[in-house]
């Protein structure tokens, strides 16, 4: 028995294969994950971001910021708040879609900065897990799966 591909079929394959080349290519060192996680490390252990913040307080890889509430003035208002938006800026140039150890995103760490920072009811609390967006958008904001679902829509809407 001969295999043989209808044109929907062979219209799928096409597609999942453009996809796979398109977003498993990498040639180039600029994204080698070996290169991307080296130089994302180094953004927390650079001297000239972490200069004057206490390394009690500052972020850490796994995406916690260990600060109490007594501390939140000397955080807030000294260097370490600044140092650490550093750091989430060196990470973002470095990797825009990076994720902490705990998953959460730059954007989750900077809304808890901005919370644990701000003169509200918020002030002093650092607990990067309630300020997480929900994994269902985590997952929509990358272009990788909306290419991806775009694609199966057009093959489910080819198929009918």
């Amino acid at each position: 028995m001969a295999f043989s591909l209808n044109p929907k079929a062979f219209f799928f394959v096409l597609i999942l294969f453009t996809f796979a080349v398109f977003c498993c290519k990498s040639e180039d060192e600029e994204y080698d994950p070996a290169v991307i996680i080296s130089r994302a490390l180094v953004c927390f252990h650079d001297k000239y971001i972490y200069k004057s913040c206490d390394e009690s307080c500052r972020l850490t890889q796994s995406g916690n910021i260990n600060v109490s509430p007594e501390e939140t003035d000397q955080f807030c208002e000294g260097p370490c708040f600044e140092e650490s938006n550093h750091v989430l800026n060196c990470l973002n140039d470095v990797f825009s879609h990076f994720l902490f150890y705990n998953e959460a995103t730059i954007k989750d760490v900077r809304a808890t900065l901005r919370a644990g920072c701000s003169h509200t009811i918020e002030r002093g609390n650092f607990n990067v897990a309630e300020h997480m967006e929900s994994d269902a958008w985590k997952v929509i904001q990358h272009s990788e799966y909306m290419y991806m679902l775009i694609m199966l829509g057009f093959y489910l809407l080819l198929w009918n």
